[in-house]
């Protein structure tokens, strides 16, 4: 199959994989990227170090790691989240290609825990999750003390979702979302005699996203312009995406098993693209480009139906090396 087949493939399934909507779009010049970046970082950072952060860790209870954050009064008494350590942070780095610049992010984020069960898993950057989370964006507030005027930064809350009901697929949301999900897993739950679900165990934590990988020069949903946003939240189920519909999920076509599926600047090497022709297979029709599309490959030929991911022929029939549908010369 031909690269240019490909990319007009892709350009129709990615119809559906955007951001959310923009709204209110700033009419200010764009900010510069790179000194935006570090105005949200310092900003980011001076929060965790004059804020402490209150965790309800109750199993069973429904308010179980519900996180609050006040602003530090007593020093002795008051440990920010800067210097507490019962939930060290953690950082992840993220690269955007922006206005042809590849800009390099630092997020911030805290596992309060991790998530655990029998049937414990991670999703992808490109599956569906199901969360509760309570959103705040950070911003510079300046007050007179004393007649001196003090600048603070704050914390203000946009939005909560408690009891969630339908999923967010995470190549749709905010790249900050998409970037630290993976990081954390699922729990269990049980059902109740009327109807609903209880979630235990589940992973929930604290991301600090800078506005480059948030809506950064749009306004939209009562978060102003170029703020750098604060999620706490409970991830409480995924489901799987076949984004290319070959009839592999996404996050079997993770190559490296890095728990992201990438989309790559052109001409960067990328470790789930099987074939180099600048489409990761997640979104790619044929993965090794031997013009047989990875759907036909997966077939038996005596059923017609999909083998399971785990019974897929190697090229050999060896049960070693690739897949048949990542082989070209195996089809």
């Amino acid at each position: 199959m031909n690269k240019f087949f490909k990319i007009v493939l892709l350009l129709i399934l990615g119809i559906s994989v955007v951001s959310c909507t923009k709204e209110n779009r700033n009419t200010e010049p764009l900010r510069d990227y790179a000194a935006q970046y570090a105005l949200d970082l310092a900003n980011i950072e001076t929060f965790m170090q004059t804020h402490y952060m209150t965790v309800v860790n109750s199993i069973g209870n429904t308010e179980d790691m519900d996180v609050t954050y006040t602003l530090i009064t007593d020093p002795l008494t008051q440990t920010s989240i800067w210097n507490q350590t019962t939930y060290p942070i953690q950082t992840r780095l993220a690269t955007v290609t922006q206005d042809g610049v590849d800009n390099i992010y630092k997020l911030y984020y805290l596992k309060l825990r991790e998530g655990i069960g029998a049937t414990s898993k991670s999703p992808c950057n490109a599956d569906r999750v199901l969360t509760s989370y309570r959103g705040e964006y950070i911003f510079a507030s300046t007050e007179k003390v004393a007649g001196v005027d003090v600048t603070t930064i704050k914390g203000f809350e946009f939005e909560q979702l408690i009891n969630p009901q339908t999923y967010f697929n995470l190549t749709n949301v905010i790249r900050g979302w998409s970037e630290i999900f993976p990081q954390f897993k699922t729990g269990t739950y049980s059902g109740n005699p009327d109807g609903t679900l209880s979630y235990d165990n589940f992973g929930a934590g604290v991301m600090f996203i800078p506005s480059g990988l948030a809506y950064y020069s749009t306004a939209t949903g009562g978060i102003p312009a170029y703020s750098p946003l604060v999620f706490t939240f409970k991830l409480y189920e995924i489901q799987r995406v076949d984004q290319d519909g070959d009839g592999i999920f996404s996050f079997q076509e993770d190559l490296n098993n890095d728990g992201y599926v990438l989309r790559l600047p052109i001409g960067a090497v990328n470790p789930d693209d099987t074939d180099g022709d600048e489409i990761p297979d997640f979104l790619d029709v044929d993965d090794d480009n031997d013009f047989f599309t990875t759907k036909s490959e997966i077939k038996n030929p005596i059923t017609g139906v999909a083998y399971p991911f785990a019974d897929i022929p190697t090229c050999g029939g060896t049960g070693n090396g690739k897949k048949k549908y990542l082989d070209p010369t195996c089809n």
